[in-house]
């Protein structure tokens, strides 16, 4: 995945912003806008090699659903008279821009979808684990593994700066019902996590392999809370 290390400072008028916040509350996840931008740019930079074209067997099936959609009188988003003039017009560049929300050029990172599946699949290990552990043993989770071993739960994405990761990690959820056991939570962390997420990776992917039909004990739930401390922060004393 590259990585949006570069960052610059840019002016809009009430207009423009206007239409960008329109733009992104077509959105499924809702980006933040400067996220929202970035894939602007990134939909007027792809229509240079990528315009909308049909194939005659694509046109008649359109055409066709365009017949059905009126003698349904089935009301929508979608207007066949526009499609259908746009068609036999042959501008297909109309299509684009009037339903942006399909033509947006974006498509999830199936690196960001396969760090996103890990991430929910360790924390539910984790949640599943500290929720059977006693109360002795969560009290002792809580003092070897401070700050960060009190109410240990997921805590999402930061939809700021990790709004594709929070996108993908709603969309499992919330539309597909995987991981139901954050269902129904916000989700949106409020801070970057993914770098924890990583560290923390790194300590349960040899867990993992021996947890078959099993749960994570007191003392792997602590080795996996510690991670989330960065290493210059480790052997700090808590104030």
């Amino acid at each position: 995945m590259m990585a949006m290390n570069e960052r610059f400072e840019m002016r809009l008028d009430p207009r423009i912003l206007a239409s960008v916040d329109e733009w992104r509350g077509q959105q499924g996840d809702l980006p933040s806008r400067a996220e929202a931008v970035r894939r602007l740019i990134e939909v007027g930079l792809s229509r240079r090699e990528k315009k909308v074209s049909l194939r005659d067997g694509e046109k008649l099936i359109a055409l066709m659903l365009c017949e059905v959609y009126k003698h349904l009188k089935i009301k929508g988003e979608i207007e066949p008279a526009f499609i259908e003039e746009a068609i036999h017009g042959g501008h297909y560049w109309a299509l684009e821009w009037q339903y942006s929300g399909i033509f947006h050029g974006h498509e999830d990172n199936e690196d960001v979808l396969s760090e996103v599946v890990d991430v929910l699949d360790m924390w539910t290990f984790i949640e599943q684990g500290y929720a059977r552990l006693s109360d002795a043993a969560k009290k002792q989770v809580e003092k070897d593994a401070a700050p960060f071993g009190k109410n240990v739960s997921f805590r999402g994405f930061d939809g700021n700066n990790e709004s594709e990761h929070l996108g993908v990690a709603r969309f499992l959820i919330e539309k597909m019902a995987r991981f139901s056991t954050f269902k129904g939570r916000d989700l949106n962390s409020h801070a970057p996590s993914i770098d924890t997420y990583r560290r923390m990776m790194q300590v349960f992917e040899p867990m993992r392999r021996n947890l078959t039909g099993g749960d994570l004990g007191a003392g792997a739930i602590t080795q996996l809370l510690n991670a989330m401390t960065h290493p210059s922060r480790r052997g700090t004393p808590i104030e």
